[in-house]
């Protein structure tokens, strides 16, 4: 923890918050009115220009027009509260609510495909205007769209990897393992929500789904194949978990190399994200950011998008950037 706010987060297991959750100060805060103007969008591609290579940092809100949701509203609140790793490993009931919700999630959420966001990455990276990503997303889209030198801060989801003997497989192979040991379980609970929507459509950030508690105890828990035990995890990093510390001080590294830093779809909220932004104005390293609302971090921007994050990097893939 730093300052109060767990170092990770990538929730999983998540349900809905009360509608009384508050509001950060730092998310009531206006977004600058130049932020929103078109030149703004001339101004990061100029700054984009005059440093090559830039490290770029994404989130969550990077990944939205591929169809997986991002973790707050434009108002800053979070809409669902994760799964906890303490949670997670303090026994199997919890794992079994975890792989029931991921086991349908799942479904939906390894056909999502990169957007044109991802593609716009990918493209000004080719061209070397962006260097390195490191991304605290787990969904593997960077990669997808054609991106080298990513770094998943919070890991993929992918792979998994058992708590106790530390044995890695595959996430895919471990769906048809569940699938197999809990026949008809999707078809059961593919009906409507308590809210009235299908349960297909609730996915979450990292995968699962809600699910009412009934069904989840009729789903049978997946073993580890090595040494047999109910601990298999995907090997991401939840919430109130730690980043490992070697990846962290690679990004560090990355940090510290980089002309600027380039923020894309993320508010800040989290240090996880938070402390690379701050160790780079810290060392006088510029920072640029694209989002929708305020992030935690304005104070730290130097040059700012308030705008879709798709649109805003198609223009810079094709803007000339002014003298």
């Amino acid at each position: 923890m730093i300052g109060g706010v767990p170092d990770a987060t990538t929730p999983t297991g998540d349900v809905v918050l009360p509608p009384t959750a508050p509001v950060p100060a730092w998310a009531q805060r206006p977004t600058d009115p130049e932020s929103r103007e078109p030149a703004a969008v001339g101004r990061l591609a100029t700054a984009l220009h005059d440093h090559p290579g830039t490290l770029v940092l994404t989130g969550a809100g990077m990944s939205t027009d591929s169809g997986i949701p991002d973790y707050r509203g434009r108002d800053g609140s979070r809409r669902v509260m994760p799964m906890q790793h303490g949670e997670f490993c303090a026994g199997p009931e919890n794992r079994r609510r975890y792989w029931a919700r991921s086991f349908v999630g799942w479904q939906r959420f390894s056909r999502a495909e990169p957007n044109d966001g991802h593609r716009a990455v990918a493209d000004l990276q080719r061209a070397g205007t962006l260097g390195a990503i490191i991304t605290q997303n787990v969904d593997g889209l960077h990669q997808a769209a054609g991106s080298s030198d990513v770094t998943e801060l919070h890991g993929s989801l992918a792979d998994v990897v058992c708590l106790t003997c530390g044995d890695r497989s595959d996430r895919q192979a471990l769906q048809h393992r569940m699938a197999r040991s809990n026949p008809g379980f999707e078809a059961r609970v593919s009906g409507e929500a308590p809210d009235g929507s299908r349960v297909s459509s609730q996915i979450r950030p990292d995968g699962d789904v809600v699910l009412a508690e009934d069904a989840v105890a009729g789903f049978r828990l997946p073993h580890c194949l090595v040494c047999g035990a109910d601990t298999l995890k995907p090997d991401v990093v939840f919430f109130g978990g730690s980043v490992p510390r070697e990846r962290v001080e690679a990004c560090y590294a990355l940090t510290d190399a980089a002309p600027a830093l380039l923020v894309l779809g993320s508010s800040l909220a989290v240090m996880s994200g938070l402390r690379f932004v701050r160790h780079a104005a810290r060392r006088g390293i510029p920072v640029m950011a694209v989002t929708r609302g305020p992030t935690r971090g304005d104070e730290l921007v130097a040059v700012r998008v308030d705008g879709p994050l798709a649109a805003t990097l198609a223009a810079v893939v094709d803007a000339r950037p002014a003298a």
